[in-house]
């Protein structure tokens, strides 16, 4: 157990090899309808992140940037009619499609403030709750293989500048729930990036994973990471406040170590439905209660004089329901560390942050991906993306919206190229 529970931990980060490159981004294109805009709440007129738009009965979707703003390319000939909004805490909201009347739209979102039977929660057992979410995953999520288009991106900071921004649309096949993750597989299909071309951005930190986090940090259906049933007793759960997810009620399940081990264990929460008891999302923050475990289990290879030391690392894993069953829908990573030179008075903050989202869903006539075509965990998605380039790709592919700062990062590193 220990040994697959390292693997998978040294497997959840990024491989950072900074150069130099230069990305284009997505174009116009006919073929396709572009529906954009920002999401709020509606009473405090706030801007609302990683809230999932969507075209119901496809698997066509996106989510909001940091700014709210989103951007949904749908084909023509799909003849999309509705458009699905919905995020934690909110009613969901339907607007119907008009044609060319979707542009820079303002999308306001209702908090949903429903009073949750408080009784169900107090006689709730949170550890045989979680038991009993874990032995129904087969029947609640995926029973066949599918194959997931995704969004992939992952940004640097070195202090407050963007120094690396790696992009890619990548193909996720996965087996059913009732298998493991052993066989499910991820190809890069076209990628683009943009590296400081300043020398004292250079910095060489190993550390695993990019892209193939779509593999494993599935956390309901990698058990490695730790739901698997012997793992439960290291954590000590408690049951948090109820909350409304897709205008369901979810059980919200806190936890944290509770044993001293020599890898370390996560503290977060899960939220389960309270009907069909799926996991719906669940948010995990790694312990830093000893850092030397965390660097033992990340850090693969760093210069010699350097000393790294990790600050927050975080994940955000959230499923979608269709049709009676739970796919995987968005993943986000957030990675604060420090590096310093010996005999440097200071050292340098890092952030590195990376969003994956499905925007489209495959279950009929699936196909697994080829192994020659399989992205290789050891590699890096910033040292292999040039390979996958292709300025004329990216019109009709569904992405994250860059925020801002991001747009003004590529627009300052575009004039120092």
């Amino acid at each position: 157990m220990k040994t697959r529970l390292l693997k998978t931990t040294g497997l959840l980060l990024m491989l950072l090899v900074f150069g130099s490159a230069f990305p284009v981004w997505a174009g116009d294109s006919s073929s396709f309808t572009i529906i954009n805009g920002v999401i709020k709440d509606k009473q405090t007129k706030k801007k609302l992140e990683q809230v999932s738009v969507s075209i119901p009965g496809t698997g066509i979707g996106t989510v909001t940037n940091a700014d709210g703003v989103f951007s949904l390319k749908i084909a023509d000939d799909i003849d999309a009619t509705t458009l699905a909004i919905s995020h934690i805490g909110y009613f969901n909201q339907r607007l119907e499609i008009k044609d060319h009347e979707m542009q820079d739209v303002t999308i306001f979102l209702t908090p949903n403030s429903t009073v949750l039977q408080e009784v169900i929660i107090e006689g709730a057992q949170p550890l045989k709750l979680v038991r009993d979410a874990i032995a129904r995953v087969e029947q609640n999520n995926s029973s066949s293989a599918n194959l997931l288009t995704g969004f992939y991106r992952e940004t640097i900071k070195k202090k407050r500048s963007y120094i690396n921004i790696s992009e890619a649309i990548i193909n996720i096949y996965k087996t059913p729930y009732t298998q493991s993750v052993d066989k499910d597989r991820i190809q890069v299909y076209k990628g683009r990036r943009l590296l400081s071309p300043k020398l004292n951005d250079t910095l060489v930190v190993k550390l695993a994973g990019g892209p193939n986090l779509s593999i494993y940090l599935d956390v309901v259906k990698n058990r490695d990471l730790m739901l698997d049933l012997s793992s439960l007793p290291y954590y000590r759960f408690s049951m948090d406040r109820s909350v409304m997810i897709n205008e369901r009620p979810h059980f919200v399940v806190n936890f944290e170590p509770q044993v001293t081990l020599p890898y370390a264990l996560f503290y977060g929460k899960l939220y389960i439905d309270q009907k069909t008891l799926t996991f719906s999302r669940a948010e995990l923050h790694t312990s830093m209660d000893d850092r030397n475990k965390v660097t033992q289990a990340i850090l693969k290879k760093k210069p010699y004089n350097l000393r790294f030391k990790p600050e927050q690392i975080s994940y955000l894993i959230t499923y979608k329901e269709d049709k009676g069953r739970s796919y995987l829908n968005y993943i986000r990573t957030e990675f604060d560390f420090k590096c310093d030179w010996k005999r440097k008075l200071f050292s340098t903050n890092y952030s590195v942050v990376s969003e994956m989202v499905v925007t489209d869903k495959k279950e009929r006539d699936v196909a697994s991906i080829p192994y020659k075509l399989t992205f290789n965990e050891k590699n890096s998605l910033s040292d292999k993306v040039t390979s996958f380039y292709d300025e004329n790709f990216w019109e009709d592919y569904n992405i994250i919206e860059p925020t801002v700062s991001l747009e003004a990062a590529v627009n300052k590193l575009k004039k120092h190229k």
